[in-house]
């Protein structure tokens, strides 16, 4: 969980949320990731015991239809609410300070990785250009003494050049080395890793693509 979240001010939350209205426990997870951009999400496992919890305090109420619970914020909540209304003001600045770190993290990533792939295809790209010159080299019809039969049809075509595939690894060693820096040297939360993850992963599928 994002760390604005500790020491219950995630519950204090959830009563605001509430405070606008009655949901059901999906709806409060989607609109903390929509306040989140989508950088974070909590689980249902984070958000039904703690509505549980309130339910307990009687902070909260919920009704049952179809299977599912909506719950709405009772009397002794929105009292609640009123009694931390300077804290609730703080956490909201905090949530804004770290969607913005976490947009900053995501963009940094994001540079990162698209860097890589331009450096990839570009590289992919000379290879195939260095391997049909070469086989357009080798099979050069020579006027001068012509063959007395049609040349063999040429070779299937050859795999990547043993020094590019060596270039290859040490980038993507070198690549794999600073992310792992960042990581370490930034300190990310379980969040931020979980989206440089997802980034990671949209990465290797581009990969995926360009060599289909």
């Amino acid at each position: 969980m994002t760390g604005v979240f500790s020491h219950g001010r995630l519950r204090l939350y959830l009563l605001k949320l509430l405070d606008d209205g009655p949901k059901h426990g999906y709806e409060l997870i989607r609109l903390l990731e929509d306040r989140f951009l989508g950088l974070y999400a909590p689980s249902a496992g984070t958000i039904y015991p703690r509505l549980q919890r309130l339910e307990a305090e009687g902070l909260v109420t919920h009704t049952a239809a179809g299977g599912r619970k909506t719950y709405e914020i009772t009397a002794a909540g929105r009292a609640e609410l009123r009694q931390r209304a300077d804290e609730l003001a703080t956490l909201e600045s905090d949530i804004a300070a770290s969607v913005e770190d976490l947009s900053a993290l995501a963009g940094e990533i994001r540079s990162e990785v698209r860097g890589s792939v331009r450096d990839l295809k570009r590289e992919l790209r000379e290879a195939t250009r260095q391997t049909r010159q070469s086989r357009q080299n080798r099979w050069e019809p020579t006027f001068a003494s012509p063959p007395p039969f049609p040349p063999p049809p040429p070779p299937a075509e050859p795999g990547p050049h043993p020094d590019l595939l060596a270039e290859f690894d040490q980038r993507l060693a070198a690549f794999a080395g600073e992310v792992g820096r960042l990581a370490r040297s930034r300190r990310f939360s379980d969040t931020q890793l979980r989206t440089a993850i997802r980034l990671l992963d949209g990465a290797l599928d581009g990969l995926r693509r360009l060599l289909r």
